[in-house]
């Protein structure tokens, strides 16, 4: 009889302890350290992951996409906007909680976040948001915006995304300059420790107005080495893992017994500018060469079909107003031939382009120095560190840049940022045109005020095509992210997209 008490009362207890475990995700992460979880400063690959699961938009991205075209309601439950799309009024959820005791979510938060990512003193984003004539909260759960003139596709700035993220307005002026590694937001999970150079742990936020997540407890750990990291995973230390973008990784870990590849986009699209304001290069027909003695597909396949694709325009494929149906040069190096000694080249020519060391970079840079010698191209590489490579592009030193870039996923920021005269190298106002391109410049900024999305994509596509026209750039290569996961994690929705360059835990993902 005691006998069968005690294995009564044993069972009792050990049902009772597996009703109170926790389920602690862990995920591992190429970084020696994080920056900071502010949202409004979160720039690198590392860091960005976070954000997407401490904050809120007024509207989201579904999980697992990257589509504008797709956008649901977040911390807004429905919005409406003028017929020329100048005023935006959002109307707030009740009752949204921030994290600790900061209470509910009100219209001045929402204008305090606004305002903030739209100072250059608090936002690495303050360029986007300075179409922005006025932020106001009209009640405590109403916001209105007015635009000083139409920006394509405004939605994209109130997303859960960079400075669309809403924060608390006491937390930020109650913690100051800590708020960078002690966050507040209303998303599903909030922070709880920070250990420098090891790892970042969140805690499930159970007044998440979505509902409690399934996950407790959330361990980011900061793993620059990449063995490490790929040990503590198949080890079954880690859960989720950041991957390399690298074929033979992709090969490998799909062969792992319960793991899941993840391969997503946004991509970021390589391309190798050429700086139009330099001899032998200010001849479109020199370029023009270049565009038919460049390999694409070679590239791609020494990149690896699970990791790249070939690019179709200057836009990534996806982008919001992408051509898919751009016009690219066609591989002809006899055509490459023929144009160089149409401009009077028949020997060949010499350009010099300053090249980062970065290894995945390099590798790419040789691989186009071999392939244009064949038309009688000598691409000269002066290598360089990878900070220098980016000063010295940005000085206007490059007679030619190969540079590989993600953006948010409309085709205006690409655009605007690599292809508008306003952003050339070497000018007050310089972004990253190395190619000192204005083609375009017409149809970019008559897309950004165009209500029409119609007409307004029409316009981007003929921006693109007088781009590759002019050959300011050729497009190379459209490199992919890579994770991987354990089969016993679902993250509660489809991943097909990870716009915060990592995969999302929302209140949905479980694990087994």
């Amino acid at each position: 009889m005691k006998r069968h008490l005690f294995a009564a009362a044993a069972a009792l207890i050990l049902a009772s302890a597996g009703a109170t475990a926790e389920t602690t995700l862990n995920v591992g992460m190429s970084a020696a350290d994080v920056s900071q979880l502010d949202p409004d400063r979160a720039t690198t690959t590392q860091d960005k992951p976070l954000t997407s699961w401490l904050y809120n938009g007024l509207v989201r991205f579904k999980p697992g996409s990257a589509s504008l075209e797709t956008l649901e309601p977040d911390l807004a439950e429905r919005w409406e906007n003028t017929p020329d799309k100048l005023t935006w009024t959002f109307h707030l959820r009740k009752g949204v909680k921030f994290h600790g005791d900061y209470g509910d979510l009100t219209a001045d938060d929402v204008v305090f976040s606004l305002k903030r990512a739209a100072d250059s003193k608090t936002s690495s984003f303050s360029a986007d948001y300075a179409s922005i004539e006025s932020v106001e909260a009209l009640d405590p759960l109403t916001v209105r915006v007015k635009l000083k003139q139409a920006v394509p596709f405004f939605l994209g700035l109130v997303t859960n995304y960079h400075g669309g993220n809403v924060v608390s307005r006491k937390a930020v002026e109650k913690l100051g300059d800590d708020f960078r590694l002690n966050p507040v937001g209303t998303g599903p999970f909030k922070f709880e420790a920070y250990k420098p150079g090891e790892s970042v742990t969140f805690v499930a936020n159970k007044d998440y107005f979505r509902g409690a997540p399934k996950i407790d407890r959330i361990v980011y750990h900061l793993i620059p080495a990449d063995s490490a990291r790929d040990l503590a995973f198949t080890s079954g230390e880690l859960d989720i893992v950041y991957g390399r973008q690298d074929q033979k990784w992709v090969e490998r870990f799909k062969k792992e017994p319960g793991v899941i590849v993840d391969v997503l986009r946004p991509a970021e699209l390589g391309l190798l500018h050429l700086n139009m304001t330099v001899k032998p290069l200010d001849d479109k027909r020199v370029r023009q060469a270049i565009a038919h003695a460049i390999n694409r597909q070679q590239i791609v396949d020494f990149k690896g079909n699970l990791t790249a694709d070939l690019p179709v325009s200057v836009v990534p494929a996806g982008y919001l107003g992408t051509d898919p149906k751009a016009p690219l040069a066609t591989y002809d190096v006899a055509k490459a031939k023929a144009l160089l000694k149409e401009a009077g080249y028949p020997n060949g020519i010499t350009v010099k382009a300053i090249q980062s060391t970065l290894p995945s970079m390099l590798n790419t840079a040789q691989i186009l120095q071999a392939q244009l010698k064949l038309a009688g191209i000598d691409l000269q590489l002066e290598t360089v560190d990878h900070q220098t490579f980016h000063a010295n592009i940005r000085k206007d030193l490059s007679g030619a840049v190969y540079y590989t870039a993600a953006r948010f996923p409309v085709a205006d920021v690409p655009l605007t940022q690599f292809f508008h005269s306003r952003s050339i190298v070497g000018t007050p106002t310089a972004v990253t045109n190395f190619s000192h391109c204005a083609v375009a410049d017409k149809e970019i900024d008559a897309a950004r005020s165009e209500p029409d999305l119609a007409k307004q994509k029409e316009l981007w596509a003929t921006a693109q095509r007088k781009i590759l026209d002019e050959v300011c750039a050729v497009p190379l290569f459209e490199q992919l992210q890579v994770w991987a996961h354990k089969s016993n994690v679902d993250y509660g929705y489809k991943l097909v997209d990870a716009i915060h360059l990592g995969p999302q835990i929302t209140e949905k993902t479980t694990k087994k």
